[in-house]
């Protein structure tokens, strides 16, 4: 990203954050411009890569995904391409929503998004163990949400 972002860039990655939604008409009004430079910045902020894309926020439950689990995985390192070999299985494990590469008592953290318990051990026995180059895996079972935001801890110095 090579471009500055001002007040009024700010103040438009705030309002898409929490409604994608927004008309380009409604977002002008709450911006103070004219629709024309409103749909000119917004291209602006896609094309250099400040907004990456667009998603519908859908409720897990409400689609009877039911468990979620954070998974600390530890590689064998004396096994070659170890990284590569398990970066490329997790790409294909869908459940799979997140991944990080981490500091501390892991090599990685992944975050799985499935239907029940019965599916979460299926997917921990028959295909996370059956991957070589896990050493350790352990579990950190989620109980409830008490806050999932979307928007970027970011001091946009917008009134709104």
């Amino acid at each position: 990203m090579s471009d500055k972002l001002d007040k009024i860039d700010l103040h438009i990655l705030k309002i898409l954050q929490d409604n994608s939604k927004i008309t380009n008409l409604d977002l002008s009004k709450r911006i103070g411009l004219s629709p024309a430079p409103t749909l000119e910045r917004v291209k602006k902020l896609e094309q250099n890569d400040t907004i990456q894309s667009y998603h519908a926020q859908v409720n897990p439950e409400a689609i009877g995904l039911m468990v979620k689990t954070f998974v600390l995985v530890s590689l064998d390192w004396r096994k070659d391409m170890a990284r590569e070999n398990f970066l490329s299985q997790v790409e294909s494990i869908e459940e799979i929503t997140e991944c990080y590469i981490i500091t501390g008592e892991a090599d990685f953290l992944i975050k799985i998004v499935c239907k029940d318990i019965p599916t979460y051990e299926r997917l921990l026995f028959k295909t996370l163990q059956q991957i070589d180059e896990i050493e350790r895996l352990k579990t950190l079972m989620t109980l409830s949400t008490v806050k999932d935001s979307k928007l970027l801890p970011y001091d946009y110095q917008v009134e709104d």
